[in-house]
Formats: structure tokens, C-alpha cells, sequence
């Protein structure tokens, strides 16, 4: 199998390299850097018209480049009142929809805050919305899927087996595994080491079988956190997280999909570069374990 058939690199937002403004001339940059992936950053709002979604199709076809979006941080599966609900939804539906005019398939989404509940009581509320929206999305063709995102805050919904578990009862989800978040989370620096990620990949292969290790997509990039979790997302030069672990743990698992960096600009693209090279570097090495369960 090629390389980037295995695990794919890009970058969330365009790169800052890109010599003309527009969604597909970053794709087409995209290429030109040797990277495989671009994750449109629709965070604050979707406003692109059906006609700019052909043109972006059209690049990413062209070049070869797969997509995702990001969409709106402004959804809130646990929203308090019902008007900030539907509000919520439509920010998600539109993302979905319009995402997948654009040729991009998988549309990240946090998921939401816990407000002060069960998370008991949270989780089926999410799994609720979720099959409701997805059957909206069924119902009118739109064929992608929706990855809620795990949080760099406890007070967030969205740990690890939260979103794994909604990815197994609800179809149509599949999750976005923000690894620098799974280490800001709790505050006190764990989550950081290769029997660490091993872990966290055997708990998706328990829950979602060897075909939930070989379609996943991940964000990754350094991450400053205190006490109550995630600060800010920092270049992986200035950050603790051992990232060639993270990348061996994926070889060794036979790990399959999409790695897209959310290090702050300008630095994204750099760190997009040297988690691939680091990644074909370590592919050219024995694997650490030719079982990972031994």
C-alpha cells in the first residue's frame, strides 16, 4: 500500500503559502506541498454559494486532494433552549449539506458542553439529536459523515469513549479524534505516551472492529493546558506532545485515514510537512511490535 493511501496529511484552513485567495487554489497548493488533505474551516459560518461548492469539487478532483470541512463552533448537540437548538442544527445541517456540494465527505463538529449534567444524561441526549439529524441528512441524499470532535476541556462534552460509542449506536458517525485535545483534557499532562495512544487505539478497535481503525481522522498539533484543560493550540516545536509516539502507534496499528494539523498559523503547514515526513521516516523503520496486543 502507498503511503498515502495509509494516513493522508494536510492542514486545517488553507495553507499560508498560498499565492491567491479561495478555497481552490489552497487545494491546488495543497499539492504542490506533496500533502493530501485539506480541511475547510467553515468555523465561524457557511456562506458559499452551491456554484463556489462545484469550483472547490472540481480542484479537489483535479488534484487529487481530499477534503473535510470544519464546521461552525457554534453547535451545541446540548443546547439549553430550543430556539438555540434548531439554531445549532441548522449550523450543522448547512455544513453537511454544503460540504457535500464541495466534495468533502466528512464534517467535524464539537459537540457541545455538558452544562453542569450527567454525562449520562448528555450522551443520550446527543445520541438523540444525532440520529435525528442524520435521517434528515439520509432523507435528502446528503452521503457524508458527521465526526463529532473529542474536547480539550472536562467541562466539554466529548472524551474519547463518548465519541466512540456515538460513532458504534448512531450510523452516519464516525469520530474525529483531536489527539492534542485528549492531552490538554484532564490538565495534568497524561495522555502522552506510546502505551497511552495504544490504548486509545484498542478502545476504537473494541468498539468499532479493525474498520473503524482504517477510515479515522484525526486533528493534531501542540497544546498549551492548566488545570481546567486546553489553552491554545501551539506549533509542535513549542509544545510536550510526543508526536513520533503517536505517528508509531499508528503504524503499529494499521492505522488508515486522515491526519489534519491545527497548529496556529504560520506554522500549520510546517508541522503538516514534518508529521509526514516523520511518519514516511518511521514506515521506512521496523515497526517497534509486530503485534500491538503483545
Amino acid at each position: 500500500m502507498e503511503i498515502s493511501e495509509s494516513l493522508r496529511f494536510g492542514t486545517v484552513g488553507s495553507p499560508q503559502t498560498t499565492s491567491t485567495s479561495g478555497t481552490p487554489a489552497a487545494i491546488e497548493h495543497i499539492r504542490q506541498l506533496g500533502l493530501d488533505h485539506l480541511e475547510i474551516a467553515w468555523v465561524q459560518s457557511v456562506r458559499v454559494s452551491d456554484e463556489t461548492c462545484a469550483l472547490i469539487k472540481a480542484a479537489s478532483e483535479k488534484h487529487k486532494v481530499s477534503l473535510s470541512i470544519h464546521a461552525p463552533y457554534y453547535i451545541n448537540l446540548n443546547s439549553l433552549t430550543s430556539e438555540l437548538m434548531e439554531k445549532s442544527d441548522e449550523r450543522l445541517l448547512t455544513a453537511a449539506r454544503k460540504g457535500y456540494l464541495a466534495g468533502a465527505y466528512d464534517i467535524v463538529f464539537h459537540p457541545g458542553s455538558y452544562h453542569s449534567q450527567p454525562p449520562e444524561q448528555v450522551y443520550e441526549r446527543a445520541k438523540e439529536k444525532l440520529l435525528e439529524i442524520t435521517g434528515i441528512l439520509r432523507e435528502e441524499g446528503v452521503a457524508v459523515t458527521l465526526r463529532p470532535e473529542t474536547m480539550g476541556k472536562s467541562a466539554m462534552f466529548g472524551n474519547l469513549d463518548e465519541v466512540v460509542q456515538l460513532s458504534k449506536e448512531v450510523p452516519g458517525i464516525a469520530p474525529c479524534i483531536d489527539w492534542a485535545h485528549l492531552h490538554a483534557r484532564t490538565g495534568d499532562g497524561t495522555f502522552n505516551s506510546y502505551e497511552e495512544f495504544a490504548d486509545a487505539l484498542t478502545r476504537v478497535r473494541n468498539v468499532l472492529g479493525e474498520e473503524g481503525l482504517h477510515r479515522l481522522h484525526f486533528h493534531m498539533s501542540g497544546i498549551a493546558y492548566g488545570t481546567k484543560g486546553e489553552k491554545e493550540h501551539l506549533p509542535l516545536n513549542e509544545a510536550d506532545i510526543r508526536y513520533r509516539d503517536l505517528l508509531q502507534a499508528f503504524i503499529d496499528f494499521g492505522v488508515a485515514g486522515t491526519c489534519a494539523i491545527e497548529a496556529p498559523m504560520p506554522f500549520h503547514t510546517s508541522d503538516a510537512l514534518t508529521m509526514q515526513a516523520t511518519y514516511r521516516r518511521l514506515m521506512n523503520l521496523k515497526p517497534s511490535t509486530d503485534n500491538p496486543d503483545e
